[in-house]
């Protein structure tokens, strides 16, 4: 396992690290002042000669050396570009993630020192490093109690200590959380097992209230779509519903509802080889909203609820059909077409159930729903698509400054509903043109569920960013922790400002 904790200061003598890797932006790394304020024992010199052999490129490069009879004894330096687009993050996030992933990561008694523009760029580069370095291992060579510990000091050019605040801590605690349960065998984190996770995260946090309905009590709640794809699994399909309502206030109510399908095999449209390995991670949006509610929770800045669909789409027997038909939380009937569209079944009713029955103001979905949106927005960019143009510059706003980017999609109900036209039932589920703007059109499905609520909705599609290198990388709670902290502070969507919100609170180039 490994292990990143935040320091806060330079390490003394008598603790100096066995290795240590620096991450600059070039002009900073070159400067004459560069680190002027580390301790002696930090080779300034060797550094700023080190980012005179390489160039950044677009992602970063980073270079090694061995230094005899010093401490550290192994240096490595990431120079980062200088420049980023306006689609990018101000912090770099990326391109420290992709450098940190190249180096030689420090081990038991190895720092990461990461030089800042800003200090409200200590979130997002945190989070880089430490998706860099998985926290999850089952490889058969490490001891199964084994943990490396690295330490992460963020710093100004100068090397002055950026002030972390416990805000920052906590996301990157719950932001490595997410990703490891993303990262757990199928078998292992079946839906019973991931409820169990959501209580033990949510666990001693003051004034959460959580229960769930499982198995035949969702027919009896009307939840027939999260029950139809889960029924055929061993472990019984579950909405988990966790709320937290702080005295006097008098924000909005905001629910996140995530998509948790523990393994998804397609159903009986059963996915080929080769697309049904890694759908363990079908259930990335279900671990970004529980790792953002659990941040938000222990200070709640208003009335929030967590809604969790969660099955596994296995087949056998008693699985739900092609040409079924059948009748969701909204009332709306759905014949189903594709049985391997089976996240918009489960959110349908997970965001009508919070709507309809929790009374949420504010509806926030998350799911790894469409193979599409890495066609259309790409592996660092999620898709949001809203009815509300407000949450959804919100949305973009808090992706720069936390480093979660997102990118929005149309939400054009004219131009999408007639997808799903069914001569049966009220929808089907699977559109009829597949190059008609898909990642839109399955949110447009999802929407059609609450579109007569007059609710503020936001879909977040992460099927990308939230499963980089066949790993999780806990994309989401960073975002939504922002985007919930700003509306309720608020009362809406934030007025633009300079700074990010205060979150609870050898030479080679990088891949």
């Amino acid at each position: 396992m490994s292990r990143l904790e935040l320091v806060r200061g330079w390490f003394a003598a008598r603790s100096a690290p066995d290795s240590l890797l620096v991450l600059a932006p070039r002009a900073a790394a070159r400067h004459r002042d560069f680190l002027a304020s580390a301790p002696k024992h930090v080779p300034t010199a060797l550094l700023r000669r080190l980012a005179t052999t390489i160039e950044p490129g677009d992602n970063g490069a980073v270079a090694a050396s061995l230094v005899e009879d010093g401490v550290p004894g192994h240096v490595e330096l990431a120079v980062l570009p200088d420049q980023v687009s306006r689609y990018n993050a101000p912090s770099r996030a990326e391109a420290v993630r992709r450098s940190t992933a190249v180096a030689k990561k420090p081990g038991e008694r190895g720092v990461i020192v990461v030089v800042v523009d800003d200090p409200s760029h200590a979130l997002p580069v945190a989070n880089a490093v430490g998706r860099a370095m998985p926290a999850l291992s089952l490889k058969s060579s490490r001891s199964p109690t084994a943990r490396d510990r690295t330490g992460l000091l963020v710093v100004d050019h100068r090397g002055r200590p950026v002030t972390i605040d416990v805000g920052v801590a906590e996301v990157v605690a719950a932001n490595r959380d997410a990703a490891r349960l993303v990262d757990v065998p199928p078998t292992d984190l079946d839906p019973k097992a991931l409820a169990h996770a959501a209580r033990e995260q949510l666990r001693g946090i003051r004034g959460v209230r959580i229960r769930e309905i499982a198995g035949a009590e969702l027919l009896r709640h009307g939840l027939r779509g999260i029950h139809a794809v889960g029924r055929c699994a061993r472990s019984e399909p579950r909405l988990l519903i966790a709320t937290i309502a702080p005295r006097g206030s008098r924000g909005p109510h905001v629910a996140l509802v995530g998509k948790g399908l523990t393994y998804d095999t397609g159903g009986l449209h059963l996915k080929a080889r080769g697309s049904m390995e890694t759908m363990k991670c079908d259930m990335g949006g279900a671990a970004a909203v529980l790792g953002a509610f659990r941040v938000l929770a222990r200070r709640a800045p208003c009335r929030m609820t967590l809604v969790l669909c969660i099955a596994e789409n296995a087949i056998g027997p008693s699985a739900y059909k092609p040409d079924d038909v059948l009748v969701m939380h909204s009332g709306k009937t759905v014949e189903i077409n594709n049985t391997d569209a089976e996240g918009r079944l489960v959110l349908a009713d997970g965001i009508s159930y919070a709507v309809r029955v929790l009374g949420a103001d504010i509806v926030l979905d998350a799911a790894t729903l469409t193979g599409a949106q890495m066609i259309a927005t790409g592996l660092n960019h999620a898709a949001v698509v809203s009815n509300d143009a407000g949450l959804e510059e919100l949305f973009v706003r808090c992706g720069r400054e936390c480093g979660d980017l997102v990118h929005p999609l149309p939400f054009a109900p004219e131009f999408y509903r007639q997808e799903f036209a069914s001569p049966l039932a009220d929808l089907r589920n699977s559109v009829k043109d597949r190059n008609n703007a898909q990642t839109s059109c399955a949110a447009q499905f999802i929407h059609e569920h609450v579109g007569d609520a007059k609710v503020r909705w936001l879909h977040v599609d992460l099927a990308g960013p939230a499963f980089r290198d066949q790993r999780g990388t806990g994309y989401g709670v960073a975002l939504f922790a922002a985007a919930v902290a700003s509306l309720a502070s608020e009362g809406g969507p934030a007025p633009r400002r300079k700074r990010g919100p205060r979150v609870l609170t050898r030479s080679r180039r990088s891949r």
